[in-house]
């Protein structure tokens, strides 16, 4: 949600589509991953979850502090105040971004293995019931990702100020690094 929320401060609601896809592609896949069995050999090797949980730690720390070395101006001239003029990425990057970031949690993996039992019938053929379940997912995660973002795009008028963008980076930096922090520290309950 951080991510949407600063992307849509930055570029603005329509070119962050790529990053939101992305996101919403990467919580697919950890998903159905999670649905094919992965999230119980990650429960039950504790080794595998450390590695999978430090990369993801480790690629959020380095967000954090890209943020915080982020330029402080979200326009390139005086004249452009109260505009986002900053160039998006490549639709490319934008969306590997958007998946980095959401296949970075193994916890969405564990999440996936606690919540989606609870709502398949055993007696049903699973495919039909997977497709619901991980549409119904992905619409709401599109729908507050698109909040999010729409909410960066009016806060990046109170942010048009070199010094209030960059005390918002710093805070969303720190918040990535936090993020990771809390990643990395989380421990395997059994």
């Amino acid at each position: 949600m951080l991510l949407a929320m600063t992307q849509g401060i930055r570029f603005g609601l329509r070119p962050i589509w790529p990053t939101l896809l992305g996101a919403v592609c990467g919580v697919l896949v950890i998903l159905c991953m999670s649905m094919s069995g992965l999230g119980a050999i990650l429960k039950a090797s504790e080794q595998l979850f450390a590695v999978v949980k430090w990369v993801g730690a480790a690629y959020l720390i380095y967000l954090g502090i890209h943020m915080w070395r982020t330029s402080d101006s979200m326009s390139n001239t005086p004249e452009e105040t109260h505009t986002v003029s900053i160039q998006a990425p490549s639709i490319i990057v934008q969306f590997r971004t958007g998946m980095a970031v959401a296949m970075s949690n193994p916890k969405a993996i564990l999440f996936g293995l606690a919540f989606f039992p609870q709502f398949i019938n055993a007696d049903a053929p699973l495919l039909p019931q997977a497709i619901i379940l991980l549409t119904t997912f992905a619409t709401i995660e599109v729908s507050w990702m698109c909040v999010y973002a729409l909410g960066g795009t009016q806060l990046s008028k109170y942010l048009a100020s070199p010094l209030r963008m960059r005390r918002f980076n710093r805070a969303s930096g720190s918040a990535f690094i936090l993020a990771g922090l809390g990643l990395g520290l989380f421990g395997k309950s059994k």
